[in-house]
């Protein structure tokens, strides 16, 4: 089997990566954001071959991000997806909720960190 590499980028090459994938004939696996400190990590995954790659960009929370779906349409599912749910900015989605993708209780829920200390979510 054959070692996964993720290949850090930055936020300006986000859109040529992905044309560069689109041009090779890949196709748009998945967008994942996770939340490691004060920082955001996202990953865009692309395949062809079943051989994946994959990019990752490090953010902050004010960062702004720009949409690949203007490359790959489908895009805009994740995006919206890490803007409702972690609060990142991603400009120019070709299908934008402007934050109403997802219904949550709280604003943002994945950009907050809740510790064992609280109470009032552990005993809902």
């Amino acid at each position: 089997m054959a070692t996964q590499e993720i290949t850090p980028i930055g936020v300006g090459d986000v859109v040529t990566k992905a044309q560069e994938a689109k041009n090779s004939g890949q196709r748009l696996v998945q967008i994942g954001c996770t939340k490691v400190g004060d920082d955001f990590e996202i990953i865009y995954t692309y395949d062809k071959e079943y051989l994946l790659t994959n990019y990752r960009i490090t953010v902050k929370q004010d960062a702004v991000i720009p949409s690949i779906s203007g490359v790959y349409w489908g895009a805009f599912v994740y995006e919206n997806e890490i803007h409702d749910l972690y609060g990142l900015t991603v400009t120019g989605i070709n299908i934008d909720f402007k934050g109403t993708f997802y219904k949550t209780a709280i604003k943002h829920p994945f950009s907050v960190t809740i510790t064992k200390e609280d109470d009032a979510c552990q005993n809902k």
